[in-house]
């Protein structure tokens, strides 16, 4: 199935400030998340992100804040645990939901398997998404499979919603990526 621009959206699953200091490989997967919102924009993709209980957790990194101008906070380890933020999926008309964030073995597991269930793709940007163990990681992206998931990478996805060179987009990917 070919990915395209016009039928994704992208969220970002908890990257916040009590748990991220914790995740393995944790300054590259924020890398790789700019790399992907910075990319994303320049196709005019959607983008919204999720926070996990603010209160307990913090809220979004300070090196993510600003590319979002507001957030869904939740209880549920599931995104789609937020009537506010599944409204807001449909309401986008686009099937295919790229994530990308923290925890992979709990809140974006449970995230992918609640939109599979709501009739959403979704598409996990394996190099963009993290756990406190490794073990945990790997797993996780295992489920995730299984349950219907794409796996792909953060330069994969830009340039297959990209499709040609030649374009603005294409070039700030490119710049982007090296």
């Amino acid at each position: 199935m070919r990915l395209e621009k016009e039928k994704s959206q992208f969220l970002m699953v908890d990257v916040q400030e009590k748990l991220f200091p914790y995740i393995v490989g944790g300054e590259l997967i924020v890398k790789k998340i700019i790399t992907l919102i910075e990319g994303l924009k320049a196709l005019e993709v959607p983008i919204m992100a999720a926070q996990q209980y603010p209160k307990g957790l913090g809220n979004t990194i300070e090196q993510l804040r600003p590319y979002f101008s507001n957030y869904h906070d939740k209880t549920t380890f599931s995104c789609c645990g937020n009537e506010a933020l599944v409204k807001e999926l449909h309401e986008r008309n686009s099937k295919n939901v790229i994530i990308a964030g923290i925890e992979a073995h709990i809140c974006v597991l449970q995230t992918v398997v609640d939109l599979k269930s709501l009739g959403f793709q979704p598409i996990v940007c394996a190099d963009a998404v993290g756990s406190r163990a490794r073990s945990d990681y790997e797993i996780a992206l295992e489920r995730m499979k299984y349950e219907g998931a794409i796996l792909t990478t953060v330069e994969s996805i830009l340039f297959e919603l990209c499709y040609q060179a030649g374009s603005d987009a294409f070039r700030t990917i490119s710049r982007l990526v090296k």
